[in-house]
């Protein structure tokens, strides 16, 4: 059976490793990775792709079984240029807790009521996009998970960078969005019309 070493790589490496493997036709292999985030990457990566996962532990890997016979083959295109869910074709990208220099105290509380005012928008964004320290917020902020939750619930796709929530180690169930990666995160990027940074 086909094994990709994907060990000691961080997302979307492994993903973007597993993907070509599917594009060159591969039906049945495995994917050793070292942590958690990858394994739920390459896990929605298979449903996205039509194929089934089993995932099986020990000392210190996890192997990902894939097999199926994978999606028809439009399908990888139309995943190149994911639609949003709903929106006016623009996202928005959260590279810190805070908004602007200075006080820090004060660019926080401007973030959590950037995000309050965004949920009283009739323009809501396609998606939010959470990176660096950024993650902290949909992770930890109290109000601003609040706010998120009500742009959820208007369908705004809310992603955070799972590479990110392990090096702030931070928990991964996340009261609202969904761990993600840098590949998932750029295609948003080039999906939408305009990205807004804060």
């Amino acid at each position: 059976m086909l094994t990709i070493d994907a060990k000691g790589q961080n997302c979307p490496i492994p993903v973007i490793m597993t993907k070509k493997e599917i594009e060159k036709g591969a039906k049945e292999f495995v994917v050793e990775v070292d942590n958690e985030i990858a394994v739920q990457n390459l896990q929605k990566l298979a449903e996205s792709q039509q194929f089934q996962t089993k995932v099986e532990q020990g000392e210190g890997v996890y192997r990902v079984y894939f097999s199926g016979e994978g999606a028809p083959a439009a399908a990888p295109a139309q995943e190149k240029a994911p639609a949003a869910p709903k929106g006016n074709g623009y996202a928005v990208f959260v590279g810190k807790d805070y908004v602007g220099e200075g006080s820090h105290e004060l660019g926080l509380n401007l973030i959590r009521m950037f995000f309050y005012v965004l949920t009283q928008s009739e323009d809501l964004p396609a998606s939010v996009l959470f990176m660096n320290a950024g993650v902290k917020l949909p992770a930890q902020d109290e109000q601003v998970i609040e706010h998120l939750k009500v742009l959820a619930d208007k369908g705004v796709e809310i992603l955070v960078c799972g590479t990110c929530i392990n090096y702030y180690q931070l928990p991964t169930d996340l009261q609202v969005g969904t761990i993600s990666n840098m590949y998932d995160i750029v295609s948003r990027m080039q999906a939408a019309d305009k990205v807004i940074t804060v």
